[in-house]
């Protein structure tokens, strides 16, 4: 496909009730803005009549494409579906209950195109969720800014702008889609804004998000993290703990067993090594530190051996 101005990327699980009513007004922003665009509606295993809503909109509207998932692989994979296939100057995300409002796309838009932005995150500052969602969300978004050094406000926000260079040069997996900001921070797009966004109370239907997601995605914002700092260098992490417990363990024993030889040349009362605790847990120590500069060791030799091609990005070539 040619190059358009808007891709318009839309995951979405069991929303039959919302689809046609909010590509009309999708539809209704782009005219009226006279942008040329695509809506990318990915089917993240819907059991419900979604589907079929989305190939009645693409009989009359060749601006729809749709993409089914054959079973619920969630909301990271979908968008990253519709990251690879989008062929739009900017990308917009949002979700499809119709608490996104199109009508933010056009200053999106803008601060994307005019104000060079790589990346603008919608900032839901007046919510209508229930307090059993809104809570645990500020922890996230606490935690995320402290880990991440992005300040933002709500980086769980559907509704966000790419420019096209960030989504097809990022990867994303598990439920890595709220921390797309601070992959693409790791990646060099450091340009990174926030825009305040209309709320709207959920017309149709249920969440479908439970408080599982936010243990989850903690443990997936340690995860990048550590992949972020460590994944091509395991010897600085590894190494570094299996250097300093192997070295203490030494110690420890070194200065068990030089104890009892000062006391017998002393003539003084003394017990065995193995006799004394500490002689244990330096064993233990030794062990762990070894096996950790092991760890770190084998890792080096899977990254060097994994390495097909340097993922660097290249922003410009004359």
């Amino acid at each position: 496909m040619s190059k358009v101005d808007i891709s318009v990327v839309i995951p979405f699980f069991n929303e039959d009730e919302s689809l046609s009513e909010l590509h009309a007004w999708i539809k209704k922003v782009m005219d009226e803005n006279a942008f040329s665009y695509e809506v990318l509606l990915i089917d993240d295993g819907s059991r419900d009549d979604s589907w079929n809503i989305v190939k009645k909109l693409k009989e009359t509207n060749p601006e729809v494409r749709g993409f089914k998932f054959s079973k619920n692989h969630g909301k990271t994979a979908a968008l990253q579906v519709g990251f690879n296939e989008c062929v739009g100057e900017v990308v917009i995300t949002m979700d499809a209950d119709l608490q996104d409002s199109p009508d933010e796309i056009p200053g999106l838009y803008k601060m994307i195109k005019e104000e060079k932005y790589d990346i603008v995150s919608g900032w839901k500052q007046k919510r209508y969720d229930p307090i059993t969602k809104t809570l645990p969300t500020k922890l996230f978004n606490a935690t995320t800014r402290y880990i991440s050094d992005i300040y933002l406000h709500d980086f769980n926000c559907g509704l966000k702008a790419y420019d096209s260079k960030v989504v097809k040069n990022i990867t994303i997996y598990g439920e890595m889609h709220r921390y797309i900001p601070v992959i693409a921070k790791w990646n060099g797009f450091s340009k990174i804004g926030e825009k305040v966004v209309q709320h709207r109370s959920r017309k149709y239907g249920t969440t479908k998000f439970g408080l599982e997601r936010f243990l989850n995605g903690f443990l997936d914002l340690l995860s990048i993290t550590f992949v972020n700092k460590f994944g091509k260098r395991p010897m600085h992490f590894f190494g570094l703990f299996g250097v300093i417990s192997f070295f203490l363990g030494s110690f420890i024993t070194f200065f068990l067993i030089a104890e009892k030889v000062i006391s017998i040349y002393n003539r003084q009362p003394y017990r065995n090594v193995t006799d004394n605790p500490l002689f244990y847990l330096a064993l233990v120590a030794i062990l762990i530190g070894s096996q950790l500069f092991l760890a770190g060791f084998l890792g080096e030799l899977f990254v060097k051996q994994g390495i097909t091609k340097e993922d660097y990005f290249v922003s410009e070539k004359v």
